[in-house]
């Protein structure tokens, strides 16, 4: 865990972008990463060092500005810095779109494979405050909700967030003060429905609010859709639906295609693909997300949903896919589940990721094993954060 040792400021130059938003400086000849800068400007930053398994670092949260950048703007939210949850709301929207676009090129240009493409430009959200369905909110300082500085690790009662959801926002001033016994409070909530989630269920009398619920529903392209707490979910609704409206786009199905739906989550490709497909097989591992799937699916009858790990269901596949969907967790794929994809060779696969590093490893691979990507489409799921989501398209 961090301990904060000392706290200072310094005038320093920022450099260059840096991992997680931050931007590179130098300072007392060692390269530290600031947070709150873009590069080229020159800034008072707080200055933190803290200890992490016997290792000293240190970092920088910008202060004060002193010679700006002409994509600086003044961050709507009074917390921004105090705060680390929204790294780039220092940044004109135009701006953040354009850095996500080179950041996914840049990934792309590591790989020879993969340095000839060129990444398409960023979809915009339409919303980009007030988006996010789902907060995980920490509880200290007898029952205050609020959020830990990843640098200083200091803690921050808020009273407003303004990227979540308005409802999100009207809970929190309800439970503000109130959830003394938990130190983690999750909210979920259903843009299209109305619906909401609080989590762990909550005893205090003075708390008028349901909570404790076992699930909650959205609906995405008209659709309903039932989540369990630890089932996963986008955060970013709209963004959700213009990211399946591109994938049916881009997959131009007849009706005669086999898909698979691999890391399917609670059903949310296979109920909206199986309409225009001859079938669907639903592979899922977390028995939770299976349980969701089931009933989301009760009453389509060309989707199979498999519960089991992807690896091993794909590499067992009777059924000679034509199309594979790829949504796996942040770490990308095992590379038994980009073997069973070579095995296969499907006609098309279409890569949904979050994280364009470990997108570009493996997309490597099917490059290499003989597939031709034919775009890689970024899609801003996450604005005011360094966050990508990414679609990635792929040819036999």
């Amino acid at each position: 865990m961090k301990q904060t040792q000392s706290i200072e400021e310094a005038t320093i130059t920022l450099q260059k972008w840096g991992p997680l938003g931050d931007v590179i400086a130098s300072f007392e000849g060692e390269r530290i990463n600031v947070f709150g800068g873009i590069p080229g400007e020159t800034v008072i930053a707080e200055i933190v060092r803290y200890k992490r398994r016997r290792k000293q670092y240190v970092s920088g949260i910008v202060r004060k500005v002193l010679v700006p950048s002409s994509s600086r703007v003044e961050p709507a939210c009074k917390y921004f810095g105090d705060c680390t949850g929204c790294q780039w709301q220092h940044i004109n929207y135009k701006s953040q779109l354009t850095r996500k676009t080179e950041i996914v090129q840049q990934y792309l240009s590591n790989y020879s494979s993969l340095s000839h493409l060129t990444a398409r430009a960023t979809v915009s959200s339409e919303e980009y405050f007030n988006y996010r369905n789902h907060a995980r909110f920490t509880v200290r300082q007898g029952g205050n909700l609020g959020f830990v500085n990843r640098i200083s690790r200091r803690f921050i009662k808020i009273q407003e967030c303004l990227i979540m959801a308005p409802l999100i926002n009207q809970i929190l001033s309800k439970l503000q003060g109130l959830c003394q016994e938990t130190t983690q409070l999750s909210v979920r909530h259903g843009l299209r429905t109305g619906d909401w989630l609080i989590q762990p269920t909550l005893q205090n009398p003075a708390i008028d609010l349901d909570t404790g619920q076992t699930h909650y529903t959205e609906s995405i392209l008209g659709k309903t859709f039932r989540i369990a707490s630890p089932s996963f979910a986008q955060v970013n609704t709209d963004q959700a639906e213009m990211m399946v409206s591109i994938l049916i786009k881009e997959l131009e199905l007849d009706g005669t295609q086999i898909i698979v739906d691999a890391y399917a989550g609670v059903g949310t490709f296979a109920v909206l693909l199986a309409s225009s497909a001859k079938k669907v097989i639903a592979i899922e591992e977390s028995a939770a997300a299976v349980a969701d799937a089931e009933y989301n699916l009760n009453e389509i009858s060309n989707v199979s949903l498999v519960e089991g790990r992807v690896e091993t269901v794909l590499s067992d596949l009777d059924d000679q896919p034509d199309i594979v969907i790829l949504d796996p967790p942040r770490v990308g794929c095992y590379p038994e589940t980009l073997k069973a994809i070579l095995q296969h060779t499907p006609q098309r696969v279409a890569y949904i990721s979050c994280n364009p590093e470990s997108l570009c490893r493996d997309l490597d691979i099917l490059a290499n094993g003989g597939f031709k990507i034919k775009a890689v489409q970024p899609i801003d799921m996450f604005p005011h954060t360094y966050h990508i989501e990414c679609i990635a398209l792929l040819e036999k």
